[in-house]
């Protein structure tokens, strides 16, 4: 009896060994976060957030490498067609994953076959704001200010924006529609040379992902008029929401951002890499520094952002046909 039990033992390490070898030889050397926008902006600002913490947990290096252009498409594709081993992700975005489908006619990944979803980092508001001494100066002190201005001056505005079909670029447009202004849109390739030219006056107005405008805010470059969530921002409590400001029923244009790995990449590894996130999002450094930005830290299991990702391209579809938005 002992014999056998011996042998049943050694059976039952033999046929979990390869597992647990597959655990362990991932990672073995540094994992790159593909971030498909500049540096500076918000998919930036959250990737730089929760590397250093992945590294910790993992022991070797996670490196945010930033591959901008097309409207995250270009850094999109890179991923997608990285070998699906766990050393290449991708810091995808509402974008990127929720409205890309039906800005583009043809996308060179699929959102959807070309990915495995891993954990959803943070959901952020954006904020509608001007250059405080543009603002001053034009008069515009609040968002029934600039609805008024923006149609006594029909296309004297422009509405500058992270790249066409953003969810900086759709927040702005959905505005558009609602309050039946028309701004002439300006593409940026990428938050952060948009914000350069908003401090510097030479942009009108934006619809910023929260995070990245909120040191401009804070130091009175920038003033801002609303934040585009259904809530107010606890990083800005005194400003109200679109809705509380002009009146827009329902409006809302909050974004996210998630960590998500080429199709084909083993579940252990999607589901180690979830589990550090989650844990990393709950750490008082990270989370407090989330959320004094304004972003709302996740850390959602694979299964739940997969089907937020679905559910977020049917809203965005919908505001891309009503808006007519394109993509250049």
């Amino acid at each position: 009896m002992t014999t056998r039990r011996t042998v049943l033992s050694a059976l039952a390490g033999a046929a979990l060994a390869p597992h647990v070898f597959a655990q362990a030889a991932w990672p073995t050397r540094p994992v790159r976060i593909v971030v498909p926008f500049p540096a500076g902006g918000t998919t930036d600002i959250l990737a730089r957030a929760i590397a250093p913490e992945l590294g910790k947990a993992f022991g070797q290096n996670f490196i945010v490498e930033n591959r901008g252009g097309a409207g995250g498409n270009v850094g999109s594709e890179v991923v997608a067609k990285s070998p699906a081993d766990g050393y290449t992700l991708l810091m995808g975005t509402v974008g990127t994953h929720g409205i890309n489908r039906a800005l583009y006619d043809k996308l060179p990944y699929d959102p959807i076959k070309d990915f495995v979803p891993i954990t959803m980092v943070a959901g952020v508001p954006n904020v509608m704001e001007m250059q405080t001494e543009k603002a001053r100066a034009l008069g515009i002190n609040n968002v029934k200010d600039f609805i008024k201005y923006a149609k006594s001056h029909p296309g004297k505005l422009n509405m500058a924006s992270s790249g066409s079909g953003t969810s900086i670029h759709l927040a702005g447009e959905l505005f558009k529609s609602m309050a039946g202004v028309f701004m002439v849109h300006v593409p940026y390739r990428g938050s952060a040379p948009a914000l350069m030219d908003m401090v510097g006056g030479q942009a009108d107005v934006m619809f910023d992902n929260l995070p990245s405008s909120l040191p401009h805010i804070r130091a009175g470059k920038l003033k801002a008029f609303a934040v585009t969530s259904r809530e107010r921002s606890v990083a800005l409590p005194d400003v109200p929401t679109i809705e509380e400001a002009a009146g827009l029923k329902g409006f809302d244009a909050t974004s996210w951002f998630g960590l998500l790995a080429p199709a084909g990449t083993p579940a252990d590894i999607v589901n180690r890499i979830q589990q550090e996130v989650a844990k990393a999002l709950q750490t008082a450094a990270v989370k407090e520094k989330l959320v004094a930005q304004g972003a709302i830290p996740s850390g959602n299991t694979p299964a739940q952002f997969a089907a937020h990702i679905d559910a977020e391209h049917k809203k965005w579809a919908q505001v891309v046909k009503v808006s007519g938005a394109k993509a250049d």
